[in-house]
């Protein structure tokens, strides 16, 4: 990544399946920034409270310290001045209206960095993050291993039954399949 700081914002997008390790990196570039002594605001969804209450945590525990909010615009609320870095996890689960305030903030000259799933359990473009992809600067693909047959993985295999697309879980209810291994259960 070739990056020349004037001012100029841009988003990153880090994308993939379940345990690909997607917040490990936006983790990895929230300790980064910090090492630059930028000053840095992580959010993420409140309903995401697997691990942590409060923080990011990965799938490893790897953490990193953040704020829950219920929707994309709370951003806005905490937002202090003369933040450099605003980071946002679990994207996939804030509505359409991220994508302008992602847009909005690397208009103002602050760095964007999202996290998030880019298929849902169906194999299907999850929120609001294709359309993340089609305008951030930067894109970043994880892939997993699956857990059929040891393929690279860019898909979430739901193993329990449930028709809604958002069910907040880890290795009880889901695990990484490759194209050729992932099912989906109704």
């Amino acid at each position: 990544m070739n990056i020349n700081v004037q001012n100029t914002g841009w988003i990153e997008v880090i994308c993939g399946s379940m345990f690909s390790g997607k917040t490990e990196e936006l983790i990895r570039r929230i300790h980064r920034a910090e090492y630059a002594k930028q000053k840095i605001m992580v959010f993420k969804p409140i309903i995401d409270d697997r691990y942590h209450e409060k923080n990011i945590v990965s799938h490893s525990l790897m953490q990193a310290p953040s704020i829950p909010i219920n929707n994309a615009s709370e951003i806005y609320e905490h937002l202090s001045d003369g933040v450099q870095v605003v980071a946002i996890d679990e994207a996939q689960f804030f509505d359409d209206s991220l994508i302008g305030i992602c847009n909005d903030l690397a208009d103002r000259g602050i760095r964007v960095i999202v996290a998030g799933l880019d298929q849902d359990y169906k194999g299907n473009p999850f929120g609001c993050i294709p359309q993340l992809l089609s305008i951030a600067e930067y894109v970043t693909k994880n892939l997993a291993i699956c857990l059929k047959c040891g393929n690279p993985a860019n898909r979430t295999q739901r193993t329990v039954h449930s028709g809604e697309q958002i069910l907040v879980g880890s290795t009880e209810s889901y695990e990484a399949r490759c194209r050729n291994c992932h099912e989906i259960l109704d």
